[in-house]
């Protein structure tokens, strides 16, 4: 006979029977917990692998066309740009595919997606943690029942002072901060591209012009030799036709060189290689013309209130102010429950911990300072941003107007000396003047072009310059702005 607790006492068929129930309670708490872990991994989100390799990196960007069939129909399904392909190709119609295919777009979209996901981390609440014990009592008498004693136990922590909330509000405004820089990643496309676009102008306008002026020089240089040869011309001036005609023989060289970069800078800008670019039709209609209204004030508000890297830094003050409460609410400790249940020989023993770290020696003095110095530097980082933003747009408006009247001056030039030639074409048909006067006032009309198109091309980088500075096209109305595709 063996005794128990309160003083009865079991048979050993008895004492056999509870030890073997004991153990097969301990038994079905082991599978229960099995189970419970199986289920928790079959609801896990599996690693999937995406291997990269130079080699087929290399071939999707050689393969890249701005005509082929994925962006094609992609831009085919958006009603403000049908149709695709366009006929001739202007700075727009490069925008969008240069939206579409840039890498620097991609990598900008990354980082927004991976802010995002930091939201989700921020929303997540901590586990709870489970702790199975099997005791044995190596001391019990000859009268104990069972000397195992199996016990469970959970740890139920709870967040205080509200941490979870300011930790999602920090996450938030750092994922409009990424959200933000894919707009201001989009623009820095956009004017890369701009740049190339009005470089390839430049270059093939000035070609045209060089050719055309070494036609005159050529034609030109032709009747000087005649006529030195006749002794009606001296040899310095045949010698300064041939030094001339000879600099623009080399000057348009240059600018086919010239031309070809721009080619490639263009590709580089839109994301294509540079085969990519063949056989295109550009379209420069809208490098012609400059726009000459430039109110500054109107101007700067716009900048200050919708330039994307503003309402960035913005959103990096306000996730630094969350940053901040967060660190100041850490003040307050955290609890944890930790219910417990116990089988102590045929007795069921329930328990309810409560525990907390004490704020004794450690009040989070350290993380609020480090907190409050970063939300200073943000602020300082904004105030910083917005007078350089100023300054840009000020010193923009004053080049942009002083360009403008550049180009003014020599199209006024140009216009008069378009029609003395054709005043000249007229008398020279009249027999009034000769092949050679005809000529000069036609050099001196090439001329005149070249430095028109030198006086535009500045013109257009000012106002480059100025839609930089407002991170806005100035025929804004011609342009629909829409946001950069998530691949």
């Amino acid at each position: 006979m063996r005794t128990l607790k309160n003083g009865g006492s079991l048979t050993k068929r008895e004492n056999v029977i509870y030890s073997v129930a004991t153990l097969k309670i301990a038994e079905r708490g082991f599978i229960v917990a099995i189970a419970f872990l199986l289920l928790i991994a079959a609801s896990c989100v599996p690693y999937r692998p995406r291997p990269i390799s130079a080699e087929h990196g290399m071939d999707d960007f050689e393969a890249r066309r701005l005509a082929g069939a994925e962006i094609s129909a992609y831009l085919q399904s958006r009603p403000e740009t049908a149709p695709w392909p366009p006929s001739s190709w202007d700075l727009r119609a490069l925008t969008l595919a240069a939206m579409y295919y840039s890498p620097d777009l991609d990598v900008a979209r990354a980082q927004w997606g991976t802010a995002q996901a930091g939201r989700i981390t921020a929303g997540e609440r901590p586990n709870p943690a489970a702790n199975i014990v099997m005791g044995y009592n190596s001391t019990s008498p000859v009268s104990e029942v069972t000397p195992w004693i199996p016990e469970a136990a959970l740890e139920i922590p709870i967040e205080t002072a509200g941490k979870r909330g300011y930790r999602i509000a920090e996450a938030r405004h750092l994922s409009e901060a990424a959200r933000l820089n894919i707009l201001s990643v989009a623009w820095d496309v956009r004017s890369r591209l701009r740049r190339a676009f009005l470089d390839l102008f430049s270059a093939r306008e000035t070609e045209k012009l060089q050719n055309a002026q070494l036609s005159y020089q050529a034609e030109s240089l032709k009747i000087l030799e005649a006529q030195w040869a006749a002794g009606e011309a001296s040899f310095y001036d045949v010698a300064q036709a041939r030094i001339g005609h000879d600099g623009t023989k080399l000057a348009v060289l240059e600018a086919a060189e010239q031309r070809a970069r721009a080619l490639i800078a263009l590709a580089g800008a839109v994301g294509v290689p540079v085969q990519a670019l063949d056989d295109l039709k550009f379209s420069f209609d809208g490098l012609l013309d400059v726009r000459a209204d430039l109110p500054s004030g109107e101007i700067r508000r716009r900048a200050l209130m919708n330039r994307a890297d503003i309402l960035g830094a913005l959103a990096q003050y306000e996730a630094a102010q969350s940053a901040l409460r967060l660190e100041v609410a850490k003040q307050y400790p955290d609890i944890s429950l930790g219910p417990g249940w116990q089988l102590d020989q045929t007795d069921n023993k329930w328990a309810l911990g409560l525990s907390l770290i004490l704020p004794l020696l450690n009040r989070n003095k350290g993380p609020i300072a480090e907190a409050e110095a970063r939300r200073q530097e943000s602020a300082f980082q904004f105030l910083a941003l917005q007078t350089k933003v100023i300054e840009q747009i000020d010193a923009a408006v004053a080049g942009c107007r002083s360009t403008l009247e550049k180009a003014k001056i020599a199209d006024a030039l140009l216009t008069n000396l378009k029609k003395q030639e054709a005043a000249a074409k007229i008398r020279h048909e009249l027999g009034e003047i000769s092949k050679s006067e005809l000529l000069g006032i036609q050099l001196e009309l090439a001329a005149s072009s070249l430095a028109r198109l030198e006086a535009l091309v500045r013109a257009q980088q000012a106002v480059g310059e100025l839609e930089n500075a407002i991170q806005s096209p100035l025929d804004l109305k011609d342009w629909i702005l829409t946001s950069p595709r998530i691949k």
